[in-house]
């Protein structure tokens, strides 16, 4: 019933927590101090983009690997001793293998639900380090590394290290054909390392290869080690230092550097991220219930003397793979040793090279651009031409490296010949980077020039109009704001001009040195072609007949 001025509506009565609720969160706060956190949590906004959604996808795969992998943990046997198999696949009863694959095969074959967990496992494995990539490119194309998140760029650099080498490690532990082979180039790798080489392998494998410590070693590493230190970093990493700061978002219609645009964690966020959790569980569960992966029965026990045609390893190590395939057979022979560099430059140096080069790019980028300041708005990637170009060369320089692991399978199926596709990835893999980089450079150009069309004229109707004068003009229509604000809205610069006109023919401090002159080359080469918001003209406006 609507109410006129002089009505006066009684206040509603506040909501009091039952009793038995108030005293037990009393009690916990009196001892932990938790309610002030609280309250300022369950107000906290997120923004609602879906590509936000990738973080919690690796978050939540890493609690189903977890899960699973406790319940194969009480059936799997890490030991190297070598039993008969009498178990229930026909095709290998008799066979003599270790006791790590015969209860790979007794989880897959005799204990009900094992042949699903072990597929959920792997399959959210793969999820994980998908999402984990992906999440790896938006931080990176949106500059969400920048100040005040280098510490947290740094943490997610070291959980993909983490997590990429428990992979492997885990796809190892059945002692399969395949995975034997695996271990057998991890062997190599080891061997080739200068001076210390065969001692590692001697210490890591108990013996000569394949000795007889390398599994229970790796299930140690693969159940504890790891999995303990992700315990400690996911959470720093997507709890506690994601908490402690504002959350970023993109550019908008009621975001910016200071404020959020978005839902409260406590009731919309926890709803929509535990329906999300679901969505995960639902899609990993019929992945692994329809799409067979890693069918260790079909590999058979690992032979060193063995091996099997197309072996190929999961996506996320493949790039290793290729790199290995590439490089020439180049050694280095010198007072009495002998450098591997075929081993050495694919297996440690691009390796090396990639993960430094994402650890320090954030600290590289500050200093090319004179950038301190604090961002909490992202970028959008064309308006960023050299950072978005530098991260497409990067892209392609990974996709070459793990197209050149399957050399072999794409030779057979296009009936190529083997050593042709090699040299084409040996050169894809320097001249790929560099074209993708002027790609992308170009269509950020070209997105910058659409964007400044769409707030000076708006958006073509195909509708053409004849003016009193006689002139044809086409209709256009204006953006709305929320469609505008993401291009117009003012945002933090995303570099500083560092360079400074000389002074009576003296140079500026900056550019006295080699580094000063390189570094002010850098800074121009990332500010040429900067997006920044354009703003309407008025001149162009009130020629628009469109509503």
């Amino acid at each position: 019933m609507p109410t006129s001025p002089g009505d006066r509506v009684p206040p509603k009565a506040p909501r009091v927590p039952p009793k038995a609720l108030g005293a037990t969160g009393s009690a916990v706060d009196d001892r932990f101090g938790g309610a002030p956190f609280l309250r300022k949590a369950i107000r906290k906004a997120f923004p609602d983009h879906w590509s936000f959604l990738l973080g919690e996808i690796a978050m939540y795969s890493f609690f189903i690997i977890l899960l699973t992998g406790v319940f194969l943990t009480l059936f799997f046997k890490p030991s190297m001793d070598e039993v008969i198999y009498h178990g229930s696949y026909e095709p290998l009863r008799g066979v003599r293998m270790s006791e790590a694959y015969a209860s790979t095969l007794d989880i897959t074959f005799d204990v009900r639900g094992g042949l699903l967990m072990r597929q959920i496992h792997h399959w959210s494995t793969v999820i994980f380090m998908a999402a984990i990539v992906i999440h790896l490119l938006r931080n990176f194309f949106t500059g969400a590394f920048r100040k005040p998140r280098e510490l947290n760029w740094l943490i997610g650099i070291v959980l993909f290290m983490l997590v990429m080498l428990n992979g492997l490690f885990g796809y190892s532990l059945p002692d399969d054909l395949l995975s034997g082979t695996g271990i057998r180039i991890l062997e190599g790798v080891i061997a080739s390392l200068p001076l210390v080489g065969s001692y590692a392998v001697m210490f890591l494998f108990g013996g000569e290869f394949p000795g007889d410590e390398i599994i229970p070693r790796l299930y140690v590493i693969h159940i504890l080690l790891i999995p303990g230190i992700l315990l400690a970093l996911i959470p720093l990493h997507a709890v506690v230092l994601t908490w402690r700061q504002t959350h970023t978002q993109f550019p908008g219609k009621g975001s910016s550097n200071t404020t959020v645009r978005g839902y409260p964690f406590f009731p919309v966020f926890i709803a929509k991220t535990t329906a999300f959790f679901l969505w995960v569980f639902g899609v990993t569960a019929l992945l692994a219930t329809f799409f067979q992966i890693n069918p260790i029965w079909l590999f058979g026990p690992y032979d060193p003397g063995a091996i099997s045609s197309g072996s190929q390893p999961d996506w996320y190590m493949g790039w290793l793979e290729g790199s290995l395939r590439m490089m020439p057979a180049w050694e280095i022979n010198a007072w009495g040793h002998t450098l591997a560099m075929s081993v050495i430059v694919p297996a440690l140096v691009v390796p090396g090279l990639l993960f430094t080069g994402l650890a320090v790019y954030p600290f590289l980028e500050r200093w090319v651009t004179g950038d301190h300041e604090i961002h909490h708005l992202l970028d959008r990637p064309r308006d960023v031409p050299a950072r978005t170009g530098i991260g497409a060369g990067g892209v392609v320089f990974y996709g070459v490296l793990w197209l050149a692991g399957g050399n072999d399978v794409i030779a057979d199926r296009f009936d190529i010949s083997l050593f042709w596709t090699t040299w084409f990835f040996r050169f894809a893999v320097i001249l790929g980077p560099l074209l993708a980089y002027v790609i992308a450079y170009r269509i950020c150009l070209g997105l910058q020039r659409r964007d400044l069309g769409l707030v000076e004229h708006g958006l073509e109707t195909g509708i053409i109009r004849r003016t009193p004068t006689g002139e044809y003009i086409e209709v256009e229509r204006h953006l709305d704001e929320e469609r505008l604000a993401p291009i117009s809205d003012a945002r933090p610069a995303a570099a500083v001009a560092l360079s400074r006109p000389e002074n009576k023919g003296v140079a500026a401090p900056g550019a006295r040195t080699r580094l000063g002159r390189l570094r002010i080359a850098l800074n121009r080469r990332f500010m040429n072609d900067l997006g920044s918001p354009p703003t309407p003209t008025s001149a162009d406006r009130h020629k628009t007949l469109g509503p």
